[in-house]
């Protein structure tokens, strides 16, 4: 059975750091790209960040570029999102979710399409 495990939400003040965990069980999340979406209520979700299966080559959001990083530890099995001057505008429930191929396509953000496995979101949110 495979389970995705997002963690490391919270409430942080704006210019705040965290760090989200994405964990897997039954599935090895080295044999494709990982990407992580977010979700506020009454809007779509969208794409933030996407990784591909060996972490050799990353993917971003205009609106996240510059603040997050992507990584992952096929060891550990394990995709992170380093979330670093965040916004009021970062709050969100946050997912990842595995992606059908090894790299992240041009439509990586776009098409859900093309990710087969979801997590159960963690939530973000940023105030002061």
């Amino acid at each position: 059975q495979v389970q995705l495990v997002e963690s490391g939400g919270g409430l942080v003040q704006p210019g705040g750091s965290l760090r989200l965990s994405c964990a897997a069980s039954g599935f090895r999340l080295n044999s494709v790209a990982i990407g992580w979406f977010r979700q506020t209520p009454g809007k779509e979700r969208e794409g933030v960040s996407c990784i591909t299966y060996t972490g050799g080559g990353t993917e971003y959001a205009d609106f996240v570029r510059g603040r997050f990083t992507i990584s992952r530890d096929n060891v550990k099995n394990t995709v992170y999102l380093q979330m670093n001057s965040l916004k009021p505008e970062d709050t969100a429930v946050y997912y990842c979710a595995t992606y059908r191929y090894l790299l992240c396509g041009r439509d990586w953000s776009t098409g859900k399409s093309d990710y087969t496995y979801w997590g159960q979101g963690t939530q973000v949110s940023v105030s002061s």
